[in-house]
């Protein structure tokens, strides 16, 4: 597997954090991210390890309708989650694995660090620049961070 790994700070307390990028991950996305995702539905679980979430995209979305992902890692205590597509999306674009994880640390009682990878294999003929694989990440944490400010103040 290659991987990417990137860190970001963001101005959000990892409680509140955490709540939006763990429990009520299906509620939050198509809100932080209503132009792409249109609707998360909980398939399977409930909505921790080893929980099946399907997301629908938005018509004409990278030229895919879905993407199904399993919750491969959960850890409340240490404020971990890892998320594997199993079918759609990044599977649809070159990718053969594709599995992100989050470590979330607190920094303040107003800022969390987040270590993000990316874990993926690519299908042989599929051109890949490494570090891609994090912009979409960075857009959604950059997304959800403006998202949780707004509904916090």
């Amino acid at each position: 597997m290659k991987e990417d790994i990137a860190q970001v700070t963001v101005s959000v307390p990892i409680k509140d954090l955490w709540k939006a990028m763990a429990s009520d991950n299906r509620h939050v996305v198509p809100k932080v991210l209503p132009d792409i995702v249109a609707e998360v539905e909980l398939l399977e679980g409930d909505g921790g390890y080893g929980s099946l979430l399907l997301f629908k995209f938005c018509p004409g979305v990278l030229n895919v309708s879905h993407q199904l992902e399993k919750i491969v890692e959960y850890d409340e205590s240490t404020y971990q989650i890892a998320l594997e597509i199993l079918e759609g999306g990044h599977l649809d674009h070159g990718f053969t694995a594709y599995t992100t994880a989050f470590k979330l640390t607190q920094v303040s009682e107003a800022e969390t660090l987040i270590d993000i990878k990316v874990l993926y294999e690519t299908k042989p003929e599929h051109n890949h620049i490494p570090g891609e694989t994090i912009k979409a990440t960075f857009r959604y944490i950059n997304s959800l961070e403006k998202h949780l400010l707004k509904s916090l103040s």
